[in-house]
C-alpha cells in the first residue's frame, strides 16, 4: 500500500497531485467507485422525465432563499427555538467549534458520537473536541475507516472512496487486531459491534445537516446506515453543526431536494434513513435527547452571499455528484486537492473557506470540460464559476512573464484573421519536424503528462470552403 508523505493542504496540491498521478491502485478505486455511482444514478433519474425540469426549479429555490437568508434564517431560528431547541451563530470555524466544546464541558460530557458531517470536517471539529479532553468517534463507516486510517476524507458522500476493500481489511487488521479479511460484509460487523458500544457509552450526539426546514425550525438528516438515528438520540445532548445555506423555506421544497440529493449523491431513489427532527425530547417521549442545540456556521459564507458571482455556489447540496463526473478527480483523488472538499465544488468554495492565497491553485485543477455543471441537480455553473476564480486570481498575480507575453501574442493574432490563417499555416507547415513515435507534437512542459495531437493537414476554414464549393457543383 503506498505511503503518501505531503500533507494534505490545499497550498501542497502540486505535491499531491505528483505523489498520486501515478499510482495505479489509488486511480483504480476511484476509478471503479465513481463509474459505479454514475452508472446507478443514470438509472434512477429516469424515473423522473422532467429531470431538467426538477433542476430548473431546485435552483430557482436556492436562489430565492439565498435571496431573502436573512428572513429565512430569522424564521428557522424562531420556530427552532418555539419548539425547543438551542440556536446558536458562530462567525467561523474556531467559534464554531468552540460552542460545541462549551456546550458539552457545560453538562460534564467525556464521550462524543459523530455521524458525518462534511460541515464538521470543515471546522476540524474532531479535533477539537479531542483537544477538549473528549473522546470523539466517528460513527459513519467511510469516516470510521478514515479517522481509524488518520486521514481526512476524498469524498463528500463516500469519505473513504480512495480504499480498496483489501486496503481497509489490512487497517482493521492493524488497528483492531482481527484477522484479516476483505470480505465487506465482515467488516461492517466488526465495526458496527464496536460502535454499539460505543453509542451506550456516550454523553454528546454530534450531527451535520442535510436541509433545514425554515416554516417548521426543523433539521433534516439524511443517511444509510442508522448510525445518525443513534448519534441524535441516544446521548442526553445532540448538537448540529450547518452552514445556513442548508436552508429550505418549507416541507414542499424538502421532498422535491430529497428525491433529488439521494439519486445524485448515491444513485438511490431515496436513503435509508430520513430523519426531520424538531426540537428536543418532548414529555411523554421515549426517544430523543434532552437538549438539541443547533450551530449555524457562517465561516465567509456571508462573504460569498455578497458576492453577484460566487454566491451560486451556496446553492451546492454537497452530493458530491460534479466530483464523480470530473476528470480530474477521477485521476487524482480528494486527496490530491488538499481540501476536505475536493472536486468542482471544493475548487470554488475553499478559497473562500481557507483563504486565496492557499487554495489558489485549485481553480486551475479543471479541464473545464463542463460535465460538473451537467449533472449538478441544482444547475450551479460550476466550470463558469471556476473561471471566475482563475480569472480573479490571474490578475492579482499577473502570472509568469513568459505566460503572459504568450497570451498578448495569442489575443493579437487570435483577433486579425489574416494573421491567424497564416499562424495555422505555419503551424501545420512545421508541424511533421514535432511529431513523436505516436505521431503527436512533442511539447514542452505540457507533454510532460498529456498527449498533444498532431493538427490536420486542412483547416476549418478550407474544409468548409470545398464544401460550400462541392454543394454549389452538385
Amino acid at each position: 500500500m503506498t505511503k503518501f508523505t505531503t500533507p494534505i493542504e490545499p497550498e501542497n496540491i502540486k505535491l499531491l497531485i505528483a505523489e498520486r498521478i501515478h499510482d495505479p491502485q489509488l486511480r483504480g478505486n476511484i476509478a471503479r467507485a465513481t463509474k459505479t455511482s454514475l452508472v446507478k444514478r443514470a438509472v434512477v433519474v429516469e424515473d423522473f422525465p422532467d429531470w431538467e425540469e426538477m433542476r430548473g426549479v431546485a435552483h430557482d429555490i436556492k436562489r430565492h432563499v439565498m435571496d431573502n437568508a436573512g428572513k429565512y434564517l430569522a424564521q428557522f431560528e424562531e420556530r427552532a427555538s418555539s419548539a425547543g431547541a438551542q440556536v446558536h451563530f458562530a462567525a467561523d470555524a474556531e467559534q464554531a467549534s468552540r460552542i460545541v466544546c462549551d456546550i458539552a464541558a457545560r453538562h460534564g460530557r467525556r464521550v462524543a458520537v459523530k455521524s458525518k458531517s462534511m460541515t464538521g470536517e470543515e471546522i476540524d471539529l474532531t479535533h477539537a473536541l479531542e483537544r477538549a479532553g473528549l473522546e470523539a468517534i466517528e460513527t459513519d463507516l467511510g469516516e470510521y475507516i478514515i479517522q481509524l486510517a488518520g486521514e481526512p476524507p476524498s469524498h463528500i458522500t463516500a469519505p473513504a472512496l480512495h480504499k480498496s476493500r483489501g486496503e481497509i481489511g489490512q487497517l482493521f487488521a492493524e488497528k483492531l487486531g482481527i484477522a484479516y479479511s476483505d470480505d465487506p460484509e465482515y467488516l461492517t460487523k466488526v465495526a458496527r459491534r464496536i460502535l454499539r458500544e460505543d453509542f451506550l457509552r456516550a454523553d454528546v450526539g454530534v450531527s451535520g445537516v442535510n436541509f433545514a426546514v425554515a416554516e417548521s425550525g426543523s433539521i433534516c438528516i439524511v443517511e444509510n446506515e442508522g448510525n445518525a438515528r443513534l448519534s441524535t438520540t441516544m446521548p442526553k445532548v445532540h448538537i448540529a453543526v450547518m452552514g445556513f445555506e442548508k436552508l429550505l423555506p418549507d416541507f414542499e421544497s424538502l421532498s422535491l431536494f430529497l428525491n433529488m440529493l439521494g439519486r445524485s449523491a448515491t444513485g438511490q431513489r431515496i436513503t435509508c434513513y430520513t430523519s426531520v427532527l424538531t426540537g428536543p425530547r418532548r414529555a411523554g417521549e421515549h426517544d430523543g435527547p434532552e437538549e438539541l442545540h443547533i450551530v449555524v456556521l457562517d465561516n465567509g459564507r456571508t462573504r460569498m452571499l455578497s458576492d453577484p458571482q460566487l454566491r451560486e455556489a451556496l446553492f451546492c447540496i454537497r452530493c458530491g455528484a460534479c466530483m464523480n463526473v470530473c476528470p480530474v478527480y477521477q485521476k487524482i483523488g480528494g486527496h490530491g486537492y488538499g481540501s476536505i472538499y475536493p472536486g468542482p465544488i471544493g475548487s470554488i468554495i475553499t478559497p473562500v473557506f481557507r483563504g486565496v492565497e492557499r487554495a489558489a491553485a485549485m481553480p486551475f485543477a479543471s479541464s473545464l470540460c463542463g460535465a460538473c455543471s451537467e449533472i449538478c441537480p441544482v444547475r450551479i455553473d460550476l466550470h463558469h464559476l471556476l473561471m471566475t476564480w482563475r480569472e480573479r486570481i490571474s490578475e492579482k498575480r499577473q502570472g509568469k512573464i513568459a505566460e503572459r507575453i504568450a497570451m498578448r501574442l495569442f489575443q493579437f493574432i487570435a483577433a486579425r484573421t489574416a494573421y491567424f490563417d497564416f499562424s495555422g499555416r505555419l503551424f501545420r507547415m512545421f508541424a511533421p519536424l514535432l511529431r513523436d513515435s505516436d505521431r503527436g507534437l512533442r511539447t514542452p512542459v505540457w507533454g510532460r503528462t498529456r498527449a498533444f495531437p498532431a493538427p490536420p493537414e486542412k483547416s476549418f476554414k478550407q474544409l468548409w470552403a470545398e464544401k460550400i464549393e462541392r454543394e454549389g457543383e452538385a
